[in-house]
């Protein structure tokens, strides 16, 4: 049994990670911080959790807690650090994109290691401090890895994404509020999205002179989850490119690579991704389903946790889908 701590919890994410950390047979939270909400209690935010606990929001945070996850805003978990050091033996997970990149991921003297457990599944094992991977780069790296170590991610890559509401936060904008999602889509940082950096860093993991990636982000008209589809030239045939597929992943306890047409549904209030991949006219066509607030934040998080402290990797995460 280990002690987490959970910092920013009124958010999105933070709300996924206190319910799946209820949960888990293996944790216990020890705190939930927060200054705006200090001494409400955490189900009158998340009200889903209305009778699961009578936990509480602190403003104090305990320094030599076990684990503790930052559920913050980018560019605020290098402030939060700097203000409230914690112990050599603290372990940490960082949901933001403060460490993710290789020319950041020195802070302080702490290593942080890319939580990407399908790519870096070793290392995060030894790990004691996580870079949590973006929403849409864990959709689309994992749509693109496999071609990546076959080096034959030669050509340029044209990627489709499309993420639920729950993306942009719980903060309201002119491009969040339910009477512009409602029956709405558009595009935004085309060709320029933040994810970018560390999906190539992925990929140059494998394959040092491969395409150049081409990324339109979406806003869809839904809640939660996300929908990318990537294509891009292959030389081979359809039973091949499953195979390839299917070997990269044998080992991964919850990406699949279905042999029929995948939705989102399948993996929404899931840990899951799910892949399909179709060949035509010389083009190998990648669809990748996952739940952003999950595999492609809080569940994901707490799969490094799990393999961080030497519990089963699927511990606290066999979750059902949203499908029916």
């Amino acid at each position: 049994m280990i002690k987490a701590g959970i910092i920013g919890g009124s958010g999105y994410t933070g709300g996924e990670l206190i319910r799946l950390l209820l949960h888990h047979p293996k944790v216990e939270i020890q705190f939930v911080f927060s200054t705006t909400r200090a001494g409400s209690k955490v189900s009158a935010t998340h009200t889903d959790l209305l009778g699961q606990t009578e936990l509480r929001f602190s403003d104090k945070v305990d320094p030599t807690i076990d684990l503790v996850f930052l559920c913050l805003g980018h560019g605020n978990s290098t402030k939060f650090l700097q203000e409230h050091p914690f112990s050599e033996t603290t372990k940490i997970i960082d949901l933001s994109n403060d460490f993710r990149l290789e020319a950041n991921s020195n802070f302080e003297g702490r290593d942080f290691i890319y939580g990407l457990p399908e790519l870096y599944k070793k290392k995060i094992q030894q790990a004691k401090y996580i870079a949590n991977p973006g929403c849409f780069a864990t959709a689309i790296q994992l749509a693109l890895l496999p071609l990546a170590k076959a080096t034959i991610l030669n050509k340029e890559v044209h990627i489709n994404a499309t993420t639920g509401s729950t993306g942009a936060g719980v903060g309201l904008t002119p491009t969040t509020h339910f009477s512009w999602r409602e029956n709405n889509m558009s595009h935004y940082k085309a060709f320029t999205h933040q994810h970018l950096g560390e999906i190539n860093e992925s990929l140059l993991h494998f394959q040092k002179d491969k395409g150049k990636l081409f990324f339109i982000p979406n806003r869809g008209n839904f809640t939660r989850g996300i929908w990318a589809t990537a294509y891009t030239h292959f030389e081979g045939t359809e039973s091949e490119a499953r195979a390839l597929y299917k070997s990269f992943y044998k080992e991964a306890a919850f990406t699949q690579v279905s042999e029929e047409p995948i939705a989102l549904k399948q993996v929404v209030n899931t840990n899951n991704c799910h892949l399909h991949v179709v060949i035509h006219d010389g083009k190998i066509l990648i669809a990748s389903a996952i739940d952003n607030l999950l595999k492609g934040a809080s569940g994901q998080a707490v799969q490094n946790m799990n393999l961080m402290c030497g519990f089963p990797e699927k511990e606290g995460l066999q979750l059902k889908s949203g499908v029916y």
